[in-house]
């Protein structure tokens, strides 16, 4: 509703816009496009966080709070390997994209085996326990992580070399300017979406991830390795988390440790309003809150877009409280 409402908006009583040095008011559709391609562009780096939220939460109905920090400590490991390796603003084309995908894998596989570490250490040993003390522990290990950050590159926001230029038009649409940060992080986010989905849906571990979802108990006297299972989820959502760490720090040019906490409460949220539970979910609901979000700094400013997103989220739940795409879930314990 809110991009249709500003879209009849610029269309009957326009907007300001400067030609020619001169203020006049636009009636047309490229304010609210331009909105529009940066929500997506948003939403696409909380879409990859909210995955991780919802597959972990499908398979032990555990709210991973620390998450978000893996997610943060995954820009920081980007940062720190790219620049060990000497990529920087004079690196050609060829060594930039191949020098990026290394750091991809490595801030993955870190990110990947912090995520299992944690459920290793921290959620197993307390598997049978009362709820609240996975979840306790959950939120224990987000500030160990976040002060990991904080002794690793101090309590300011760091800025990082804006490696690919993200500000640089791509193309044009109709006056709507794509630059290269929307395209490298639309063009990440929707091919490893449709790689898990499918995994999901055709591997053996995917069949196994599901069936433990449903049923633990069921799952373990079909053979099916409950321990493995959850482990190997932990480690998917934390391959995922080092990705879009990765993207979030080439996008923002910008890594702090407090990035984690609030991407962290983004991205759940994301899950939430999608349906926890649902990967495609997730992805709907880290979409709508980047558009969300980029239409109220514009229209509302960046004081209100808490407010805003929150607003969303509690009507979605008191129209439909599973989710947009929820479906309902095994009864926890």
């Amino acid at each position: 509703m809110l991009p249709l409402v500003y879209a009849i908006h610029d269309l009957s009583s326009g907007y300001p816009a400067f030609v020619h040095g001169q203020s006049v008011a636009q009636h047309d559709l490229t304010n609210i496009g331009q909105n529009l391609a940066q929500g997506l562009a948003n939403g696409a780096i909380w879409a990859l966080v909210a995955i991780g939220y919802t597959l972990v939460y499908g398979i032990i109905e555990l709210i991973n709070f620390a998450h978000g920090d893996v997610f943060m400590i995954g820009s920081f490991v980007a940062a720190w390997f790219w620049s060990s390796i000497g990529l920087g603003l004079a690196t050609g084309p060829v060594g930039l994209v191949l020098g990026l995908l290394l750091t991809m894998i490595v801030s993955m596989v870190v990110c990947g085996s912090l995520n299992t570490l944690i459920e290793r250490v921290a959620y197993r040993p307390l598997r049978n326990a009362p709820k609240l003390a996975p979840l306790i522990t959950a939120v224990g290990f987000s500030f160990i992580l976040q002060n990991v950050g904080l002794l690793w590159l101090g309590g300011n926001q760091a800025g990082v070399d804006d490696l690919v230029r993200q500000d640089k038009t791509v193309f044009q649409i109709s006056g709507v300017v794509i630059q290269r940060g929307y395209v490298l992080a639309i063009g990440i986010t929707i091919p490893l979406v449709m790689a898990v989905t499918r995994f999901i849906a055709r591997t053996r571990m995917g069949r196994a991830m599901r069936a433990t979802a449903q049923d633990p108990e069921a799952a373990r006297l079909m053979g099916i390795n409950v321990n493995t299972t959850i482990s190997a989820t932990f480690m998917l959502g934390g391959l995922l988390a080092g990705v879009a760490g990765l993207i979030y720090a080439l996008y923002n040019t910008t890594i702090w440790y407090f990035q984690g906490f609030q991407a962290g409460l983004i991205a759940f949220t994301a899950a939430v309003m999608g349906g926890i539970g649902n990967v495609r979910g997730a992805v709907l609901g880290g979409f709508i809150i980047g558009i969300i979000q980029s239409i109220s700094d514009a229209r509302f400013g960046p004081q209100w877009t808490p407010v805003v997103v929150f607003g969303y989220l509690i009507m979605i739940m008191v129209l439909r409280p599973r989710g947009l795409l929820g479906e309902e879930t095994r009864e926890a314990g």
